[in-house]
């Protein structure tokens, strides 16, 4: 449990420092991702970048275990 903690720890700090980079990353802009937009109200679902990122962890977890 303790080890656990301590690698999401060392992976927020990571994301944290790599931020700027990161955002130039196009994940929720890709097609299938579901945005209605409508004269006061705006409504966003990222349904293909969280499959995307789902797979990605899975196979991050996989590798480790």
């Amino acid at each position: 449990m303790r080890n656990t903690l301590i690698i999401l720890g060392l992976i927020v700090l990571l994301i944290g420092l790599f931020w700027p980079w990161l955002g130039k990353i196009p994940l929720g802009r890709l097609p299938g991702d579901i945005i209605i937009s409508r004269p006061g109200f705006k409504f966003y679902f990222p349904i293909t970048t969280s499959i995307i990122i789902s797979i990605i962890i899975a196979v991050i977890m996989k590798i480790f275990k």
